[in-house]
């Protein structure tokens, strides 16, 4: 800094030099270095130990127009600068989560270069880690060693089903399951779950004892999906756990084995305490709370005392409905179905707390049936008024998710021309993507319709964003109409009509962005072979 301050010519730099190099020369050759180590934020060492190859990656890679989208998704910051009102551009943060379900459809693997930044993106969205982590693969988990800010992979599973020695290799397997991250661990566990459940629950007995509480939660979750009655002796044993989360996932488990010596036990308590009136002489159901949680209920998972506010005997008669297999009641009632028992009166005001009950005990043991008589008619005047908030017993949210896919929409799409958008905005996010056709197009009628009325635009907002993503992009074209802007109705909400107009032309734009990307997607046909014929299409 002397040197430079008072010239090279009145203090030499205390700098190497190169033969026939000046002082300043030499000087500034030396800044450059400087500078660049402290850009590097790293002091000159010797070198380490290179890390070892990143793993192979065999998936197909994106097509070039794919590949230049996701680039364009990644870099995209989104936000409108603070603006209430977005424009007619598409929002692509709220496309990149399409993209990357779509992309994980066709197998692909992203491109190498695109790796940090997807990481960075699944950083900042959690939404997107198990897609963005599925795609980037087993090279995720690689970088993720390298940098602090990429740890979240290595806690949170992905990376794809790449290199998973399961089918092939227990050895390998139960060599990963011992020594590897945890990540490692649980996909491991769930893919050899897939492929050979008994081994998989083999896997994780062998060091369940000593494993952490929060560890153990989450291999448990692992049996969710192929859960059968193989898996009974070891929920049993889960009931006595010492980690009360553990004990509540057994018990839910053992509740959806009909046919378990759990779902016996919660199902002769139920019985006892809920059954016909033999005394009215009347079709009625009968209730008689349980005076007691006694030592045996509370190993089966109910928990003693009850929140604020709520009674102990329901507290406990819930916990009870909700675990007893809900085949049982037709014998219970007479060979009754679902939806004739849901209809019998039910003394002494106990109706709201076991219809609750049966409520969530359709949406634990998925039951179709059950579910479709809790829901009743969708186009019912009551029904707006049973919708309950997100997490009450009472949601019909959670019932509506448990029918197939076809019928889940067409429920959503009547009961949003009985009802209107302001109770369904839940509804809509358990409907499959693209939204059947006539979801798509109540949605489309009631959000005309509430311009038609002069409804305050802003507050439909977020149906509209709902409507962006997951309308089919082939009603763009019809869509076109809608795009006009209107007469406002008198006592409409100022700008009304240049809102509705802005927002319906963004619904079409995005529309058919997301058949662009999509056709992006598409791999390219293979070439004819030498006889002329096609070959086949890559997967």
């Amino acid at each position: 800094m002397s040197a430079a301050l008072l010239g090279t010519e009145r203090r030499t730099p205390p700098v190497a030099t190169r033969p026939g190099q000046g002082g300043a020369a030499a000087l500034l050759d030396a800044a450059a270095v400087s500078t660049v180590r402290r850009r590097a934020a790293l002091r000159p060492a010797p070198a380490g130990e290179r890390p070892a190859p990143a793993p192979a990656d065999p998936r197909p890679v994106l097509p070039p127009a794919a590949r230049r989208r996701l680039s364009l998704l990644l870099a995209d910051r989104g936000g409108s600068g603070g603006s209430s009102r977005r424009g007619t551009a598409p929002d692509l943060t709220e496309l990149l989560p399409q993209w990357l379900a779509a992309a994980g459809e066709y197998g692909y693997r992203a491109p190498e270069a695109l790796l940090p930044a997807l990481l960075d993106a699944a950083r900042a969205r959690t939404d997107l880690r198990p897609a963005a982590l599925t795609l980037a693969g087993p090279r995720a988990l690689w970088l993720a060693r390298l940098n602090d800010e990429w740890k979240f992979a290595l806690r949170g599973g992905g990376g794809g089903p790449a290199g998973l020695p399961v089918a092939d290799d227990p050895e390998g397997a139960r060599q990963r399951w011992e020594e590897g991250l945890f990540a490692e661990r649980v996909a491991v566990l769930t893919a050899l779950r897939r492929h050979d459940p008994p081994a998989g629950l083999a896997l994780l007995a062998s060091t369940w004892p000593t494993e952490r509480a929060e560890d153990r939660l989450m291999f448990l979750d692992s049996l969710r999906e192929d859960l059968s009655a193989a898996d009974e002796p070891f929920l049993e044993q889960a009931l006595s756990d010492r980690s009360r989360n553990v004990r509540a996932t057994a018990a839910e488990f053992l509740s959806a084995l009909p046919g378990s010596a759990f779902a016996a036990r919660m199902a002769a308590r139920a019985h006892t305490c809920i059954g016909p009136d033999r005394v009215s002489g009347t079709a009625m159901i009968a209730v008689e709370a349980p005076h007691e949680c006694d030592a045996a209920m509370q190993r089966d998972g109910m928990a003693l005392k009850a929140p604020s506010g709520r009674g102990e005997r329901s507290w406990w008669l819930g916990q009870l409905v909700e675990a007893a297999p809900l085949e049982g009641w037709r014998e219970r009632f007479g060979g009754r179905a679902p939806a004739e028992i849901v209809a019998l009166p039910v003394a002494d005001g106990w109706r709201t707390e076991l219809h609750d009950a049966w409520c969530r005990a359709a949406v634990r043991q998925r039951n179709a049936d059950w579910a479709r008589a809790l829901l009743g008619a969708p186009g019912a005047p009551s029904r707006a008024a049973d919708v309950s908030p997100g997490g009450s017993s009472r949601d019909l949210t959670k019932l509506l998710a448990v029918l197939p896919a076809d019928e889940r929409a067409r429920w959503a799409a009547q009961f949003i021309a009985a009802h209107g958008l302001s109770d369904a905005f839940r509804m809509l996010g358990v409907c499959a993507v693209p939204w059947a056709e006539p979801l798509g197009r109540a949605v489309v009628d009631a959000l005309d319709i509430a311009r038609d009325a002069g409804s305050y635009p802003w507050s439909f907002s977020g149906v509209m964003g709902l409507a962006e993503r997951c309308l089919d992009p082939a009603a763009a074209d019809r869509l076109d109409m809608l795009t006009t802007v209107a007469d406002e109705p008198e006592g409409a909400s100022p700008g009304s009509g240049g809102y509705w107009s802005e927002a319906f032309q963004r619904l079409v734009t995005t529309l058919r962005l997301r058949a662009t990307m999509r056709a992006e997607l598409a791999p390219p046909p293979a070439a004819p072979g030498p006889a002329g014929e096609t070959g086949r299409r890559a997967p």
